[in-house]
């Protein structure tokens, strides 16, 4: 990499990454692993860099792939999740930061498909087509996953996490 576009690599990243580490905490939902997700997506956009178009969709896309992967290679791994709390009073000013707290615990349950599915469709606002093109799916695949992830967490969160939140955004 020569000196010019070193400095506009650097300057993508530094630019870049409290975005990308949002997604990349939200697909893992811990924060060393959000940490080397994110370091795994912009060492493979090195190499790159002078041919990529679009960066930040490239690395995002490396993010979700590698994500699905890596779940794949260690297989599936039983998370210990704590009960969720009861509900704040609507008045209660700390009631987004429990929701969003219960949210991410309830999105670790999923499989990371479904949880990058969610994650693409409702945290970035993105349509089942950019989903499908990202994930490299059809957007039906993409339908059917988001609609089984929520039907699990309203199976799994009756009455106890509203997930009017994602379906607001639909």
């Amino acid at each position: 990499m020569n000196p010019g576009t070193e400095a506009e690599y650097l300057d993508f990243v530094a630019q870049a990454t409290p975005s990308l580490f949002r997604i990349a905490y939200a697909l893992t939902g811990r924060q060393q692993d959000a940490e080397d997700l994110l370091q795994t997506a912009l060492e493979r956009l090195v190499p790159r860099w002078r041919r990529v178009d679009d960066p930040m969709a490239y690395v995002r896309r490396i993010m979700y792939h590698e994500h699905v992967g890596r779940w794949r290679r260690w297989g599936r791994r039983e998370v210990t999740v704590p009960a969720l709390a009861d509900r704040a009073a609507p008045d209660d000013p700390a009631q987004a930061v429990v929701l969003r707290q219960a949210l991410r615990q309830a999105l670790q349950e999923l499989g990371p498909r479904q949880r990058a599915v969610l994650v693409l469709r409702y945290l970035e606002d993105r349509s089942e087509a950019e989903v499908a093109d990202i994930l490299g799916c059809s957007p039906k695949t993409v339908a059917s996953q988001a609609s089984r992830a929520l039907h699990r967490l309203r199976t799994r969160y009756a009455g106890r996490l509203d997930l009017t939140v994602l379906e607001e955004t639909r």
